[in-house]
């Protein structure tokens, strides 16, 4: 019986580890190998109007991700407000996460509405997303804590 007992507790056990969000949480970040936004500067879509890849030598850690930027002007804008700089929802994309999942994004595929950058992960996706941005952004809001599980 003892034997019995033990093993309805370790199955209870092992299903609240299983369905346990603050466990199975994802990355805050978004990122391939450690790099955000697959290397490219988060500063340079607001100043240049478009994606440029980062330098590997420029570099900050923010949010237990490296990020890069093209040169060290963009990098002292991020460390002074990262938070202005940072795509939303963790760089995960955004059409996704108004769906209410995550999924990975393309540093291509992006949006700035409202002072924000958006990533999506296609440009067929961003196309999508583009249809109804302010309804997307409102359901990926409303979802983005209980994706990143908190």
């Amino acid at each position: 019986m003892k034997l019995y007992r033990h093993g309805i507790l370790l199955l209870l056990g092992t299903f609240t580890l299983l369905f346990n969000t603050q466990v199975w949480s994802v990355d805050p970040v978004f990122s391939q190998s450690g790099v955000a936004i697959s290397g490219y500067d988060p500063v340079a879509y607001f100043t240049d109007d478009r994606p440029v890849k980062g330098d590997p030598g420029v570099t900050h850690q923010w949010m237990g991700t490296s990020w890069q930027f093209a040169n060290k002007t963009n990098l002292k804008s991020f460390v002074d407000n990262p938070e202005k700089y940072a795509p939303q929802y963790g760089g995960y994309c955004a059409y996704a996460a108004s769906s209410g999942y995550i999924a990975p994004t393309d540093p291509n595929a992006w949006t700035i509405h409202n002072d924000k950058l958006y990533l999506n992960y296609s440009k067929s996706v961003r196309k999508t997303w583009l249809k109804n941005k302010n309804g997307h952004i409102n359901s990926a809001d409303k979802n983005w804590p209980g994706l990143k599980g908190g």
